[in-house]
């Protein structure tokens, strides 16, 4: 036999290089993911939350740890990029969950959190506004104590029992769930926001909250990738 055309050859040697460079593709490719960090306040009360949200809505895109911690605030900041830094592991989105209280330094923790890239889902003044909000649209300020008195009487209205709010319970998302309405706590949460407009001193800005933002990245993944 006579040698090949070197049209042949040339087509040979492009499908070789073609086929060698769609092995690699497939080696390297993996499934696409958007993986997170959670550095919350509370040890129980918002890890609790955010883990049984994560449980009753499966998803294949999405991956997450959460830390409980104890600390609020600046310290909560610092403690979320230690986390971070130390884990080894290149994380899409790092979110630190915290309240206003009494503490004097919460414009100082979202200015730290976002030159480092940290998103804040912060609550002034008390993670409970946000289950609040799940019921009824509240835009005066009042004190953590106020807030679980009036969340207790909307579920009392609703469950037909004597309820009484427990800090840390594991099953409020899923009380949540089934008496309130979380597309109208996540409306209510944006039109408080919006009230305050360009403001930037957040300690302010009572009652407020962002906890809604980390509550539609969680639900809704893909949209990051």
């Amino acid at each position: 036999m006579g040698q090949l055309p070197k049209y042949k050859i040339e087509a040979l040697q492009k499908a070789k290089r073609d086929a060698k460079a769609s092995r690699k593709r497939k080696i390297n490719t993996r499934r696409p993911f958007v993986s997170f960090l959670i550095v919350c306040e509370g040890e129980k009360t918002e890890p609790n939350y955010f883990k049984s949200l994560i449980d009753n809505r499966i998803s294949e895109v999405r991956e997450v740890e959460i830390e409980g911690t104890g600390c609020g605030t600046v310290r909560l900041i610092k403690e979320a990029i230690k986390l971070r830094d130390q884990s080894g592991k290149d994380f899409d989105r790092v979110w630190a969950v915290f309240d206003k209280d009494d503490f004097m330094d919460f414009n100082d923790a979202i200015a730290l959190a976002n030159h480092n890239k940290i998103k804040c889902a912060w609550t002034n003044e008390a993670f409970e506004l946000w289950y609040y909000l799940h019921f009824q649209y509240l835009d005066t300020g009042v004190s953590r104590a106020d807030y679980i008195k009036m969340l207790e009487r909307e579920i009392r209205i609703l469950k037909n029992e004597s309820y009484s709010y427990k800090k840390n319970d594991p099953l409020m998302y899923d009380l949540l769930q089934k008496h309130g309405n979380e597309e109208f706590a996540i409306n209510n949460a944006r039109k408080l926001r919006d009230s305050y407009a360009a403001d930037t001193d957040y300690a302010a800005h009572k009652p407020c909250t962002t906890v809604d933002q980390l509550v539609n990245e969680l639900s809704n993944p893909e949209d990051l990738l």
